[in-house]
Formats: C-alpha cells, structure tokens, sequence
C-alpha cells in the first residue's frame, strides 16, 4: 500500500511540475512569432498583394532588422545611478541619438517602401504596425492583470 502511495504522488508531482513547465512556455515571448504575426498583419490590413508583398517585405524586413540592432545598442538605462549628473546627462544626450537614428532610418526606408509600392498602402503599413503593437502591449497587460 505504502509502494502505491508513493507511486501515486510522484504521479502527481511530475504532473504538476509538467503543468507548470507548460503554462510557463505559454507565456514566453517568442520573437520569431511575433514577427511573423506582425508581417501577417501589416499584409492582410495594408492590403498588399503578392507581387507587392514580394517586393515590399525584403525592405521592410532589413528596416525592422536596423530598428532592433538600433534600439539594442547603448547604454542600460537601468543601471544609471541617478545621482551621477554627468553620466545622467551623457545618458541622455544618447537616447536623444538613438531615437533620431531611429526616425533616420524609418524616414529611409518610408522612401524605399514608396518606389515599390503606392504611397496610400505605405501609409497603411505604417497604421498596421502602429496597431499592432499597441494591441500586443494590451495582450501582454491583460495577462499580467489575469494573473
């Protein structure tokens, strides 16, 4: 009886430590996902069609891979010590850097995007993606608020 109970809650501990490893996954951001979402909606909502996405996402692609390498670059604005006023300001001056590299490069590839496809879906695209993040940042609230 003794062997059938010990068996039974190594059972039910491997279960639950399963459950959990699951639920855990569940949550995990997974950037390949989240680009491919991403570029599913920017097509069906900008309306592309094929030809047009296959000339648009290339561009579009390279852009996000700049964007990403730009916003990763520089310092860790977590680990300033705020009472460091020349670091603070040193701090500042390159975020200021970084978000107008980051205008730059979407003012560049804006007009990479208008050679190949008509100006009214660029600014479609533009909406999407603006959309689309904000309805993730408001998936990713509600599940911290579902918790």
């Amino acid at each position: 009886m003794e062997i059938k109970l010990k068996r039974i809650i190594s059972f039910f501990a491997v279960a639950l430590v399963c459950m959990t490893i699951s639920a855990q996954n569940k949550n995990r951001f997974d950037p390949a996902k989240f680009e491919s979402e991403l570029e599913t909606f920017i097509i069906s909502q900008a309306e592309l069609s094929q030809e047009e996405s296959a000339k648009f996402l290339p561009i579009w692609r390279e852009m996000r891979k700049k964007q990403l390498e730009t916003m990763r670059s520089g310092k860790d604005y977590r680990r300033i010590d705020f009472n460091d006023e020349t670091k603070c300001a040193d701090a500042i001056r390159q975020h200021d850097e970084k978000d107008i590299k980051l205008k730059e490069l979407q003012r560049t590839y804006h007009n990479k995007f208008l050679k190949v496809i008509p100006a009214g879906k660029v600014m479609r695209v533009i909406r999407a993606e603006d959309r689309f993040h904000k309805q993730a940042f408001k998936r990713v609230v509600d599940r911290q608020r579902n918790r």
